[in-house]
């Protein structure tokens, strides 16, 4: 079978189920690898729609997400932010409690985080354990607490920054130098 000339792989698997007569048939080459080029398109177009039921791997979709959420869309946010705030909105349902909490702030995170509640005042604490300095999306993952918590409590956030204890003898001058200022203590 001489089908090199055709493009499209579903051309290409619809060309095999033709008689071997038509093997060195240009016209049924052509053909099939224009109909497998349509097909190509569909399945494409497809799974493309597919994508768009689950946050995760959703793009084009988004704005639906957040309307349906009511949430302002902001295409001049990262994607990856939109659907962490999306998430985390999924996430946010239910009564209140410190694991509620730990899946949202995770989920705009992508890091492990601690809840810790002091209840004689009236507070919590979000601590980021993996991520170095302040998050990317810290503004919208506070507009989130603040929406599921009740309004008594206050929340405070703690962050993780590179002391000299973390980088002495283990963090070369160029590692050093490649790391972002606002990782350390101290740092802007």
């Amino acid at each position: 079978m001489n089908n090199t000339r055709m493009n499209s792989l579903r051309g290409r698997e619809l060309f095999s189920y033709l008689p071997a007569y038509y093997e060195t048939s240009r016209v049924m080459q052509s053909d099939m690898d224009a109909k497998g080029s349509e097909l190509d398109a569909f399945y494409d177009a497809l799974n493309s729609a597919a994508d768009q039921f689950f946050v995760r791997i959703a793009t084009w979709g988004l704005d639906r997400w957040e309307a349906e959420l009511g949430i302002p869309t902001d295409r001049s946010k990262p994607i990856e932010q939109r659907r962490a705030v999306l998430e985390s909105k999924l996430r946010g349902a239910g009564t209140f409690s410190g694991r509620l909490v730990k899946n949202v702030a995770e989920a705009y995170d992508g890091g492990a985080v601690e809840v810790s509640f002091q209840p004689e005042q009236w507070s919590f604490t979000v601590k980021f354990i993996d991520t170095l300095g302040i998050p990317t999306n810290l503004e919208d993952l506070k507009a989130a607490i603040e929406e599921i918590k009740p309004a008594h409590l206050a929340v405070e956030y703690e962050f993780n920054y590179l002391l000299i204890r973390d980088i002495h003898d283990v963090l070369t001058l160029h590692e050093m130098e490649e790391t972002p200022l606002n990782k350390f203590a101290g740092g802007v």
